[in-house]
């Protein structure tokens, strides 16, 4: 779970298949057009795909190297990629059987077969790299590969969501002749079989070209791409963007740049804001043990007060959009029970009612914890003005507090706070990975909730429904049961936003719901 990044929004979810069979053999072919150049606030922090887990890495993986499977653009149904086509066997979602392509080739020249698949997922699984992907794996029981076209997963459990795991940055392939067995790769260096392989990389930039051995359904519109990093410097980021020095900026801009730019000229061409959809959620975590907001009418009364449509409007200067409920909207399965419930403008006469019928007669003391260092500057304003809302209510003593985010996490697994921040950047596009990892076993929400229906019954049922149409009902009763309960207030949902200037297109297909940034389709005129 690439844990606690930032911003996204709503896409049409298609529903999962139990099988994905290949679509015609369209190769792609040498980049055209020019090279471009990218501005991000993210850092890569890994080249080898056993260790990397944040966005940054996964934008490298995702264009380095191929998948048995992938998301299509604009798409949140895993299609065939490496593989020809991949399917459950057997009924129970236990066993996955994919047949790859044939003609794979890495950069380097070597062949890909499923023996490199089968290494890469064990290799994967035996280094466990504290940051790396190895946790979504986890179900693997064992794999063959009873020739060069033929993979065999063995599952521990029933897990459809398996599929769409194994489309994500933690199914890449690597050579089994590059990379140790079990230890990470060090030299910065990264072979793959993708549309683009990695000609350098260090702390300010790295440089990518076509993969003249790609084998595969893209088509490269663009020579080469080059990052330019800027590490979370947000006025560095607008600067070079205005000067012309990057051609786009992705991720890390303000929201009031956003804006700004939105009208600015460089030149004679006009900065053009580019908005896509995603699935970066934010949530209010409430400590369930905690012994004011462990109370059911205290949390419910907070619902009824906080103004998600002022929140975005005010902090995130529209660059978001609220979120009632657990599951974003684009997400097969989503539901609004928080706005059913509590409605989506502040209701403090309800909210009043639930406190006195509770005999909470006197001003409910409260602090919401923030930590900026993690989910940016905005999210300090954000609990500011939340805590302004309920105590304009007459009814809260509300005040925040911000803690650095090493202390943060301490603080939050030895039960410290009653009420925090916890955002989630999707690992892939399914209702079960905004759900089994905030109320399954080890969660991350760390808030002592469980629910005995959502962790014996609706999350085993969901695991095992190939057809994620199916699964549908079970994840609107967990929504209705999370609304009721209110372990968590959702607070927004992202959208994503490239800046371009200089005829860049493309964008669109690189800002949905499968959070994959394709740099293959970006062109420059």
């Amino acid at each position: 779970m690439r844990r606690n990044q930032w911003l996204a929004a709503p896409l049409g979810a298609a529903t999962a298949a139990a099988l994905l069979s290949g679509c015609g053999s369209t190769e792609g072919s040498a980049g055209g057009g020019k090279g471009v150049v990218m501005g991000i606030s993210d850092k890569v922090k890994a080249t080898d795909p056993a260790s990397g887990y944040d966005p940054g890495s996964w934008l490298l993986f995702n264009n380095v190297f191929q998948s048995l499977l992938s998301f299509p653009k604009g798409g949140t149904t895993p299609e065939p990629d490496a593989a020809q086509s991949c399917a459950f066997e057997g009924g129970d979602s236990k066993l996955y059987k994919c047949t790859l392509r044939g003609g794979l080739k890495f950069s380097n020249g070597h062949s890909l077969t499923s023996k490199d698949v089968k290494y890469s997922f064990e290799r994967t699984l035996k280094i466990n790299d504290e940051n790396g992907p190895a946790v979504m794996l986890s179900s693997i029981a064992g794999i063959d590969a009873p020739d060069d076209k033929t993979v065999v997963f063995r599952l521990k459990t029933s897990d459809a969501t398996f599929p769409s795991k194994i489309a994500s940055g933690a199914g890449s392939i690597v050579d089994h002749a590059e990379y140790p067995a079990d230890k990470l790769r060090t030299d910065g260096k990264a072979v793959g079989s993708g549309v683009y392989k990695l000609d350098s990389i260090n702390d300010k930039s790295a440089s990518f070209s076509v993969n003249d051995s790609y084998s595969g359904k893209a088509k490269a519109k663009n020579t080469g791409v080059t990052l330019k990093f800027f590490n979370g410097d947000q006025a560095a980021l607008k600067t070079v963007l205005e000067s012309g020095d990057v051609d786009f900026a992705f991720r890390g801009l303000a929201a009031k740049d956003i804006a700004a730019l939105a009208s600015t000229k460089t030149g004679d061409q006009k900065v053009d804001v580019v908005q896509g959809t995603g699935a970066e959620v934010e949530h209010m975590v409430f400590n369930v043990n905690d012994p004011v907001v462990g109370k059911l009418p205290v949390r419910k009364a907070i619902a009824y007060l906080v103004d998600r449509e002022a929140l975005v409007k005010d902090v995130y200067a529209g660059t978001a959009a609220p979120l009632y409920s657990i599951v974003p909207a684009g997400i097969a399965g989503h539901t609004t029970p928080f706005f059913d419930r509590y409605g989506g403008t502040p209701q403090p006469e309800k909210a009043k009612a639930l406190l006195r019928a509770a005999g909470i007669n006197n001003k409910v003391k409260v602090t919401l914890y923030s930590t900026p260092s993690r989910y940016g500057p905005s999210t300090d304003q954000q609990f500011q003005v939340i805590a302004k809302q309920l105590n304009d209510s007459g009814l809260f003593e509300a005040d925040m507090k911000s803690v650095e985010f090493e202390q943060y996490e301490k603080d939050i697994q030895d039960g410290k706070y009653g009420i925090y921040v916890k955002g989630w950047v999707p690992d892939y596009p399914d209702a079960d990975n905004f759900t089994q990892p905030f109320f399954g076993p080890d969660n991350v929400l760390h808030n002592n909730y469980d629910n005995k229906e959502i962790t014996g019954t609706i999350i085993p049922s969901t695991s095992a429904k190939s057809d994620r149409t199916s699964a549908n009902m079970d994840y609107n009763r967990l929504q209705d049961i999370v609304a009721d309960e209110v372990p968590l207030l959702p607070l927004w949902q992202g959208k994503q936003y490239a800046v371009t200037r200089q005829n860049v297109t493309g964008l669109q297909w690189s800002l949905d719901a499968s959070t994959v940034f394709r740099f293959w389709e970006i062109s420059k005129g």
